[in-house]
């Protein structure tokens, strides 16, 4: 069983930049596909963006393309998520997930806080 740490959130101004880490515990991470989902209030729950076990293969939400990159080092158990050009309405808790794909992801992070002031 893989159990996810999510840390790098914070508080960001419009505009401006965070780097979310994901740090994964147990043997099995590298095989698992991973990814970042949030759900702003009053919004449905999105699948921001996700990653396959290689890093070869990724996915992006349309809201977040050009402007969030998703990477990992399985040799440290650990993925990124790299947040450029932040905007107010992205303000939300971000949660790490693992082992599954689109909207179905069998292991969930706590979750970090991104709060982007205007």
């Amino acid at each position: 069983q893989v159990q996810l740490v999510e840390s790098g959130g914070g508080l960001v101004q419009a505009g401006g930049s965070l780097r979310l880490s994901c740090a994964a515990s147990g043997r099995a991470f590298s095989t698992y596909s991973m990814g970042w989902f949030r759900q702003a209030p009053g919004k449905e729950r999105e699948i921001v963006a996700a990653i396959n076990w290689s890093g070869g293969m990724t996915h992006y939400a349309d809201s977040v393309k050009g402007r969030f990159t998703i990477s990992r080092e399985n040799i440290k158990n650990t993925i990124y998520l790299q947040m450029h050009s932040l905007k107010p309405e992205e303000t939300t808790v971000y949660y790490c997930v693992g082992g599954g794909w689109g909207d179905t992801w069998g292991t969930w992070g706590q979750g970090t806080q991104v709060t982007v002031s205007s």
